[in-house]
């Protein structure tokens, strides 16, 4: 796939020219305390059914959005003794999936983490499973999940999905074996997007990743892909041909890059400059509208969508490591 995005030295120094909505810091600040304020259940953790032999599995649940069920796995290296608290990853998922089976996702157990693997509500079917639902209806849409909910912010299927989010963050301090003070958030594409966006809206989040984040400069990606999931906004609205601005002002309520400017923890974020699902331009957007952290960016000339695959899994595992120790 050939460059079709800005020239690197661009993307260095691109800012998006959307400002962020009026009232964006208290649309979320009323999301999240309504959230927090319908916690009825709690969080559960018990034993799931694995034959794993080096890494523990629990079932987890805990309250999202609403108040609402959201599944998880936590992952624990066996060990001896267990005294010790671990530094935890909380992993985010990409588009489509959900948190499949124990032994799927082991990466971040088997570096020495604990690791809470956050399944994606209404997800779950595309490339692995999920056991989560969403309950809530949306106007018309795309099939896929960008265009639910675009008739109001309060509507955003993303607004559900980032609050489930922040909850995972919560619902660490009442899992066994995890440090709440050494938490990290990680995630590919969707999950990224998740990842920086938990960070953003979290205190208590002391290092986040993304890998070809989600989410980022949504207007711009928009008009340079037809990849999904931007094809179905770019389908939503060639058949809502005149909503095109009410519609993206919606959408801006959960992009990236307007909240990328509240994370204060380091920063890890990996680009390919071919990806043509998450064009490079819009990652960049909101990689430089951090004004408070700096983080550390590594891109891939000639890679897309995957930027640096297992190399970067390699080199994260270890940043990760010196980061939350």
């Amino acid at each position: 796939m050939p460059r079709f995005d800005l020239p690197l030295e661009d993307l260095q120094r691109y800012r998006s020219p959307r400002p962020a909505p009026p009232g964006l810091v208290e649309y979320w600040e009323r999301t999240l305390a309504e959230a927090r304020g319908a916690d009825t259940a709690g969080v559960r953790c018990v034993p799931a059914e694995s034959a794993l032999v080096t890494v523990d599995a629990y079932d987890v649940t805990f309250p999202g959005f609403a108040g609402e069920e959201i599944k998880a796995w936590w992952l624990l290296p066996t060990r001896s003794g267990g005294a010790d608290r671990l530094p935890v990853v909380v992993e985010f998922l990409g588009y489509g999936g959900g948190r499949g089976l124990p032994h799927e996702r082991l990466h971040w157990a088997s570096h020495g983490f604990a690791q809470l693997v956050v399944d994606s509500r209404g997800q779950g079917s595309i490339w692995n499973t999920g056991a989560t639902d969403d309950p809530h209806g949306s106007g018309p849409a795309s099939p896929g999940m960008l265009t639910r909910g675009v008739d109001h912010p309060d509507h955003l299927y993303y607004r559900r999905l980032i609050t489930d989010a922040v909850r995972a963050v919560d619902a660490v301090a009442h899992l066994p074996g995890g440090d709440r003070d050494r938490v990290a958030t990680v995630g590919h594409s969707q999950g990224g997007a998740l990842a920086l966006a938990a960070a953003a809206l979290h205190p208590g989040v002391a290092a986040t990743a993304a890998r070809a984040p989600f989410l980022c400069g949504i207007a711009r990606a928009v008009e340079l892909t037809d990849a999904p999931p931007y094809g179905e906004l770019g389908g939503y609205l060639a058949v809502h041909r005149t909503t095109a601005e009410d519609v993206l002002g919606v959408l801006d309520h959960i992009d990236v890059t307007h909240l990328s400017s509240r994370i204060t923890c380091p920063t890890w974020i990996s680009v390919g400059l071919t990806d043509v699902t998450c064009p490079p331009s819009g990652i960049f957007g909101a990689v430089n509208a951090m004004d408070s952290a700096t983080p550390l960016v590594r891109v891939w000339p000639w890679n897309g969508h995957e930027a640096g695959g297992a190399d970067d899994d390699a080199h994260l595992a270890r940043w990760l490591t010196e980061t939350l120790t």
